[in-house]
């Protein structure tokens, strides 16, 4: 017990799902606000756009599986940007007061890229 940071406390759910007490920050990572969901339903700490992939880039990809390894590339390019490396650098810094919940309105969380902003940000922090 008594670590720094485990990969537990960097979490990625869906934002329709129920917040739960052990969500710690909760920080949509989307550009889109999700379809259907009130403010007070979503219980954000934060909305986080600067770090969300580009439309296009969102639309190229589709969430098709074979496209999913150059998407990561594609993504991980985006998120060397100057804004998008301050928006990580407050990710990290919320990761580290606490645990972090990364939300995202996608069905396919494995192959999303809140999946590959909370690998970054374990690594990274």
């Amino acid at each position: 017990m008594g670590e720094m940071s485990t990969d537990d406390d960097i979490r990625v759910r869906r934002v329709y799902e129920q917040s739960e007490p052990a969500d710690g920050a909760r920080v949509l990572v989307d550009r889109l606000w999700p379809r259907g969901l009130s403010k007070a339903d979503a219980q954000l700490t934060e909305w986080c756009k600067e770090v969300a992939p580009s439309s296009e880039l969102r639309r190229w990809y589709g969430h098709q599986e074979e496209r999913f390894e150059t998407f990561v590339e594609r993504y991980r390019e985006e998120l060397a940007g100057e804004s998008a490396q301050q928006a990580l650098e407050r990710l990290r810094e919320r990761a580290a007061d606490g645990p972090l919940t990364l939300l995202t309105a996608t069905k396919e969380v494995p192959l999303s890229h809140a999946e590959v902003l909370a690998e970054l940000l374990r690594g990274e922090s």
